[in-house]
């Protein structure tokens, strides 16, 4: 191990040779094959200081899912290492954002990919590159001379059911949305001032299809966008919506691609692609301040190589399994009894629902779950209501269930104690 004090001065060659040490270290490292051992957690012996112990954060056991608040995903070992190695070095920024967005597309069967900050930004960057391409317009017109005489081409189609939060990222480029309900509706909506459509892949209501909102768009000469933020698993969904015919799609990077949290995936047509990147950072444009730095692009391209050495089947069964281990230790609870869901499109991994009769055993759901997020380390659970208890697994770490189920069997017991 490298150490350094006032009497050993860090000379350029003791640089060199402790870093060729410490790359010879990692590069020995085991690969990761089974299913438990492709989600285990990097060792944190002779790690340095704990700053989340430092700065009197609580460390979260999640049992609920890839949310943002939640800090979504952990990477796993091979994209930490990736990321470690990225930010021992500098490069041109560029070259790294161009490099790593081709073999990003070629991994990913579409014509053009980008590493955006995030899902958010890659749907901000969707719309810009869609804005300029109707006005024939430079980055720097967007947002203020959106609009205008000048360019005035700012509509973007989107279904009154698919309205949501993320629509900031889109009026961000000086758009204005155009709500439809109906598919005659949507066909009467397309003006020569429409730039896109923005077709939310998640939502739970709207009248219209994927395949028919596509359609119509194509109709119109309108390049249609497909937000697919959480939609990872199954894998194939990574190539699923461009195979479909979608212009542009966006994916988060730190949900069920366990890449950087605060990166994400623009794919799509290589012409809008290209747009797009103008729009990126380090230009100066709308996203100048969606700054993708190099262990983001660099641990984005160890995630999507991850996530292509994993099957749907192995991790689908190994999720189950932690679920298992919880069930096992609660099933002796009075009245409980187990079930899995799985939700159709985002975050479709099962979870484990837990029912029982909160008169018998003592407490509701909710204390339970209100008392489990108290602990040090936090336990969160994926939700809680009159009478049931989900679990999600597929976030935890490697152990991390035996933590979950017994801090959940002895809430439950002590109850009415």
């Amino acid at each position: 191990m490298f150490h350094s004090d006032a009497r050993t001065p860090l000379t350029r060659r003791r640089f060199l040779q402790w870093s060729q040490t410490a790359m010879a270290a990692l590069g020995a490292l085991p690969f990761l094959g089974s299913s438990s051992e492709a989600f285990a957690e990097t060792t944190t012996k002779g790690a340095g200081v704990d700053y989340y112990a430092k700065l009197n954060v609580k460390k979260i056991v999640n049992a609920k899912g890839t949310f943002t608040y939640l800090t979504a995903a952990v990477m796993p070992p091979q994209v930490q290492r990736a990321v470690a190695e990225a930010a021992l070095h500098p490069v041109h920024l560029k070259e790294l954002q161009t490099n790593a967005g081709e073999y990003i597309a070629r991994k990913l069967r579409c014509e053009g990919a980008l590493v955006s900050c995030g899902a958010s930004s890659a749907l901000t960057l969707a719309t810009a590159a869609c804005v300029q391409d109707a006005n024939q317009c430079t980055p720097m017109d967007i947002p203020q001379k959106i609009g205008s005489s000048e360019f005035p081409k700012n509509e973007v189609i989107v279904q009154k059911a698919h309205r949501y939060e993320y629509d900031h990222a889109m009026t961000l480029c000086g758009i204005k949305i155009i709500e439809v309900v109906s598919l005659d509706d949507y066909k009467r909506a397309f003006t020569p001032n429409t730039v896109m459509t923005n077709f939310f892949n998640a939502a739970p209501g709207g009248e219209i299809s994927r395949e028919d909102w596509l359609a119509v768009a194509h109709q119109h000469n309108v390049p249609c966008h497909i937000d697919a933020a959480a939609d990872m698993p199954p894998i194939e969904n990574l190539w699923k919506y461009t195979g479909m015919g979608f212009d542009l799609v966006c994916f988060s990077g730190g949900k069920g691609i366990r890449g950087p949290q605060n990166a994400g995936l623009l794919l799509g047509k290589k012409k809008l692609i290209d747009i797009a990147a103008l729009n990126n950072n380090p230009n100066q444009c709308v996203g100048r301040g969606m700054k993708v730095a190099k262990e983001q692009i660099v641990g984005m391209v160890a995630a999507v190589d991850w996530v292509l050495e994993q099957t749907d089947d192995a991790m689908e069964k190994e999720f189950m399994r932690r679920e298992d281990v919880v069930w096992h230790m609660v099933k002796d609870i009075p009245t409980i009894k187990s079930t899995r869901v799985t939700e159709p499109i985002a975050n479709h991994v099962p979870i484990l629902m837990l029912t029982y009769v909160p008169a018998v055993v003592g407490i509701t759901p909710r204390e339970v779950m209100a008392k489990l997020e108290a602990q040090n380390p936090s336990v969160v659970l994926a939700s809680g209501d009159e009478n049931t208890l989900g679990v999600s697994t597929w976030m935890l770490q490697p152990g991390e269930e035996v933590i979950v189920g017994r801090e959940l069997r002895k809430v439950l017991k002590s109850a009415k104690a």
